[in-house]
């Protein structure tokens, strides 16, 4: 059997058609699914009976049980749910002005293997079906109450290591028989896999695009960020540019800043030579410190002369305003130390 939100729109015609269905029942069963939220196939009271039973026999409804819960100071909540196989993963909630976002999970584990980061603690058991994506946020806001308006893709794992399932998730989201969050809502954020960047690209897709750089050389990227050995800056530098060719769209550029690693004015200054000309926004990143890791967050003088030294070389780039450093808000923290017992 298959989970019923792992199929896209194109899918369950398709399906609907091969047994000899009508494709208009896609639009009403999706209507049941993403608008009206039913949890059973007997709720969708203008099917027949005879394709009631079948989607019966063929579909099943993933489930997700929360586990804990933390609510920082700021308002941010750390869902930690159990799969149904008991695998467990993380969602993240963060309060805005315009709304609510979800950062969410694509993988159980992780094998980037970024030494910053404690997804990578545990590595890859497996990767998350679409709908066990679209169900972290069905769920949260079935638990909150609250319409999530925003979704980042950034959680435990790396998307495009799940690529097929990652597009039907994105279908599913956009779609506005499905979910139906704007696609410039969505941000899809990447380790650097210059391949499937370039991939992504041919996709001409709105969706948002993120890729955690960290580093402006690939002396240091190659300290905390192994896959930089397969897909070094220049790679990813190339990357942009033919993602920037094939969908003339802005691409942020994530880089936490880390205490005496690369947080320095000349750090700063190779990575506004490195970005030099190129249609992209950088978003300092206050570090979430990582028990297991060795490296601290870099103080608040050394951030703030980083963003002026890049904004004096010409590179549009923030500061990330903090969220939910009072809980366990670095990615894969409250599920690792709950693999753990802690």
């Amino acid at each position: 059997m298959t989970n019923i939100y792992d199929y896209t729109h194109k899918m369950l015609t398709e399906y609907l058609l091969s047994i000899g269905e009508k494709k208009y029942r896609a639009n009403q069963i999706f209507e049941w699914l993403y608008k009206k939220r039913v949890k059973n196939f007997e709720e969708m009271t203008n099917l027949s009976d005879n394709l009631i039973n079948k989607l019966k026999e063929d579909f099943y409804f993933s489930k997700l049980e929360l586990i804990l819960k933390q609510e920082s100071i700021d308002k941010t909540v750390k869902c930690l749910y159990k799969l149904e196989d008991g695998n467990l993963i993380e969602a993240v909630v963060m309060s805005h002005n315009y709304g609510y976002s979800i950062c969410i999970t694509s993988q159980v584990g992780c094998n980037m293997g970024c030494r910053f980061c404690a997804s990578g603690l545990l590595k890859k058991q497996r990767n998350l079906t679409a709908g066990e994506m679209l169900s972290q946020v069905i769920t949260t806001e079935e638990n909150f109450g609250k319409r999530i308006s925003h979704i980042v893709v950034m959680g435990i794992g790396e998307p495009f290591d799940n690529y097929e399932n990652l597009m039907r998730f994105l279908d599913n989201a956009n779609n506005h028989k499905g979910l139906e969050i704007g696609a410039r809502h969505i941000t899809v954020s990447t380790c650097g896999l210059a391949n499937k960047i370039k991939e992504y690209a041919d996709e001409k897709l709105q969706i948002n695009l993120a890729i955690s750089l960290h580093a402006s050389n690939n002396e240091i990227r190659n300290e905390i960020m192994p896959i930089n050995k397969k897909y070094p800056i220049e790679a990813i530098i190339e990357a942009i540019k033919y993602y920037m060719t094939k969908t003339n769209r802005r691409i942020t550029i994530e880089y936490i800043m880390i205490k005496d690693l690369n947080d320095k004015v000349i750090h700063a200054k190779e990575l506004a030579e490195l970005l030099k000309g190129l249609n992209v926004y950088v978003n300092l990143i206050p570090y979430n410190e990582v028990l297991e890791a060795p490296y601290k967050r870099s103080s608040k003088e050394n951030m703030s002369l980083f963003l002026k030294t890049l904004k004096e070389n010409g590179i549009n780039s923030t500061l990330r305003k903090e969220q939910g450093h009072d809980i366990d808000a670095a990615c894969g923290q409250l599920r690792s130390q709950k693999m753990k017992g802690k």
